[in-house]
């Protein structure tokens, strides 16, 4: 079994399996939607995370009527989304450990509100 992020898919199969034109998937390329991972050969190679953001392109084109700036534009939004998601979870794990400890530091700051813990750290 491949990884997830392990491109093993030709263009032929991943237009298949989604029952899409290869040429969509270039003109996808090209948007800078997706980049597939090229072979010496530059054939390209597409992964399951790759075939499962086009699928989720194609929800915004087909479903939703997008167009592919619309959908740039929310990729890139969705992308700083799990950044700043990725981000918050480091930091309630360290907040975590301070807590552990019984007391936070005093070069850094802890905010609570309802939704969210604020952490700052100053240089």
């Amino acid at each position: 079994m491949h990884s997830y992020d392990e491109p093993v898919y030709l263009i032929s199969v991943v237009a298949t399996i989604l029952d899409i034109h290869p040429q969509t998937l270039r003109q996808y390329e090209k948007e800078g939607l997706i980049k597939p991972s090229r072979t010496q050969g530059r054939m390209r190679l597409y992964s399951q995370r790759d075939i499962d953001k086009i699928k989720f392109v194609l929800q915004l084109t087909r479903k939703m009527g997008i167009n592919l700036a619309g959908v740039d534009v929310i990729l890139k939004l969705k992308e700083q989304l799990d950044s700043m998601s990725n981000e918050i979870k480091n930091l309630r794990e360290e907040l975590s450990k301070v807590n552990r400890n019984g007391s936070v530091p005093t070069h850094k700051a802890v905010v609570t509100t309802s939704n969210y813990d604020i952490i700052i750290f100053e240089d």
